[in-house]
């Protein structure tokens, strides 16, 4: 299995990025794609899912700033953030559960927002 982010970097504050995530290399159906985010000395934390059935869910510090997304074929994930604020420093990283199977994990992507 292999996941490939692209997208971060660094932005100043209330500027927008947009993450993405292509998952491959399995022969079963993604459940569940996801991002979360991590920064130095603390826990990883959820920011977004978006599962099969289309339902999302996301952390309360980015509703209505963040949205997840698919694309058609259901094997890029996307996190486009908009509103972006120094507290949202991290690295991103991002996350697949294929049917039947654990999570997947990407290597991360750091993205800086400067005040």
């Amino acid at each position: 299995v292999r996941l490939v982010e692209s997208g971060g970097g660094s932005v100043q504050s209330g500027g927008s990025l947009r993450l993405s995530c292509e998952a491959s290399g399995s022969a079963y159906s993604i459940n569940a794609m996801g991002w979360y985010r991590q920064n130095t000395d603390k826990q990883r934390v959820l920011v977004g899912q978006i599962f099969s059935s289309g339902s999302v869910n996301y952390a309360d510090s980015v509703k209505g700033r963040f949205t997840i997304s698919r694309d058609a074929a259901g094997s890029t994930v996307y996190l486009q953030m908009h509103d972006l604020k120094p507290d949202d420093t991290a690295v991103y990283y991002c996350s697949v559960a294929f049917v039947g199977s654990t999570w997947y994990w990407g290597t991360g992507t750091p993205d800086t927002v400067t005040s």
